[in-house]
């Protein structure tokens, strides 16, 4: 819904928030599934980043707009363009969840970042957490969406 729309099977249009450059419209299966994608938020820094799908959606970027990542296991944003999600600027949105920041704590971080640094004035220089059981719980979803990946229901 960060989107200009959703279009229904019936052919229904809702109207979205507007923030994303992209539109959605239903689609005849779902698609559910862990994912893995690769994203990159700073330059030359990328980072996996893990969750699971459940949407009927089809979502489809504008032309040069730039996705939140490229899917490795999953469908992400259409199952057939290789994107997941949408960015512009700072702003993200995603079909990613399950529980999406415990599982991904560089993007925790990063959101965290983003936001105090728009707060603040600057971005601060915050001591590290110990992330040994998130990178434990990264591990695992990336393990399943290696083996399980996505599937039409």
């Amino acid at each position: 819904m960060l989107g200009r729309g959703y279009r229904d099977r019936t052919g229904v249009s809702m109207p979205g928030a507007g923030v994303l450059p992209l539109d959605t419209i239903a689609g005849d299966r779902r698609m559910i599934g862990d994912v893995s994608i690769e994203c990159e938020l700073e330059p030359e820094d990328t980072h996996s980043v893990v969750g699971f799908e459940n949407h009927g959606g089809r979502t489809h970027l504008d032309l040069g707009a730039v996705p939140l990542g490229r899917v490795v296991h999953g469908f992400g944003n259409d199952g057939e363009s290789g994107f997941e999600g949408c960015r512009l600027g700072k702003a993200i949105g995603t079909y990613l969840h399950g529980p999406l920041l415990p599982r991904n704590p560089w993007l925790a971080d990063w959101l965290l970042s983003q936001a105090l640094g728009r707060r603040l004035g600057e971005v601060p220089d915050l001591e590290p957490l110990d992330d040994e059981l998130e990178h434990e719980a990264h591990a695992v979803a990336l393990g399943r969406a290696r083996v399980r990946g996505g599937k039409f229901r």
